[in-house]
């Protein structure tokens, strides 16, 4: 006979009596201390309406909010993720994450991911699922992101992110070959109007966004391209690149799928370039090309 294992998720209903509640507050007498309550949220177990909050954010009248109270469920599965430390000081450091690690909690992803693994290590941010991460990459796009260790630093790389003075490099392998040797593609990105799970330049909520290129190597039927960022919008480059005619290779959402033996969009974070926050000693941090990309590039020269 097979043991059902019980439950841990609970759901909880906010009453109209609780609207305008903090989060932590309200889920203090159902979790049985306030305490509690923030270690939980700040492990990232908290979910209302399926979305993380923080603490501080006010509950309203009919959320659900859904509690994983499985003691340790957010901690066993971070010794596993993989990743390699570029660069690391007393103030910040900056990660190599291969593709398949997912860089924060998310929907579908609440255990096993990056700032997990960083947790005792990083800090800062009003987040605490995401403490010291400063920008992300997507699961399947490998290379450096940069993670703060104090809130103080966390403040000054955002503020260099916004000034546009923490340069971000990505090597992307495209399909055909652009018209032109650099440019800059300069159209804003939101939610698709059909799929809801995709982005576009094609919707009804679009942000500014704008991405530069350069072409690093043309390839009989492919294009290796040097694409930095000056926003930093979900899937930006690829939904930019497929925009323009030459979409990624390997994306299976906006490229060409099983391009060159690629299981995975050709994209990689090379490169992080910056003033350090604290010292502003010019930090520069290369990252080199995975096997599998590598492996895919070689293809690609030879034509196949």
């Amino acid at each position: 006979m097979t043991e059902v294992a019980p439950a841990t998720t609970s759901r909880i209903e906010v009453p109209p009596s609780s609207s305008g509640t903090r989060l932590d507050q309200f889920l203090a007498a159902p979790l049985g201390s306030r305490a509690r309550a923030q270690r939980l949220i700040d492990e990232g177990r908290v979910r209302v309406d399926g979305r993380l909050r923080r603490k501080r954010d006010e509950v309203r009248a009919g959320q659900l909010i859904d509690v994983d109270e499985a003691e340790g469920s957010a901690d066993g599965a971070v010794v596993d993720v993989p990743f390699r430390i570029a660069y690391e000081d007393d103030h910040l450091i900056v990660v190599d994450k291969p593709a398949g690690v997912v860089v924060h909690p998310a929907r579908g992803h609440h255990t096993g991911t990056l700032s997990q693994a960083l947790a005792g290590r990083a800090a800062g941010g009003d987040e605490p699922w995401r403490a010291g991460i400063v920008h992300r990459l997507d699961r399947d796009t490998s290379g450096l992101l940069v993670v703060a260790k104090r809130d103080d630093v966390h403040r000054a790389l955002k503020a260099l992110l916004a000034a546009r003075q923490l340069r971000r490099e990505y090597l992307a392998l495209v399909a055909g070959t652009p018209s032109a040797r650099a440019g800059t593609i300069e159209a804003p990105i939101g939610r698709d109007r059909r799929d809801r799970t995709l982005m576009s330049i094609d919707s009804d909520g679009p942000r500014e966004a704008r991405t530069h290129f350069e072409i690093v190597e043309v390839l009989p039927s492919a294009t290796l391209l040097r694409v930095t960022l000056d926003t930093g919008r979900t899937h930006q480059i690829r939904v930019h690149l497929r925009a323009i005619g030459h979409p990624v290779c390997g994306d299976r959402h906006y490229g060409v799928r099983d391009a060159y033996g690629l299981s995975r969009q050709f994209l990689h974070a090379a490169r992080l370039a910056l003033p350090h926050p604290v010292s502003d000693v010019p930090l520069d941090v290369t990252s080199p090309l995975p096997a599998d990309l590598a492996h895919a590039l070689t293809l690609a020269t030879r034509g196949g």
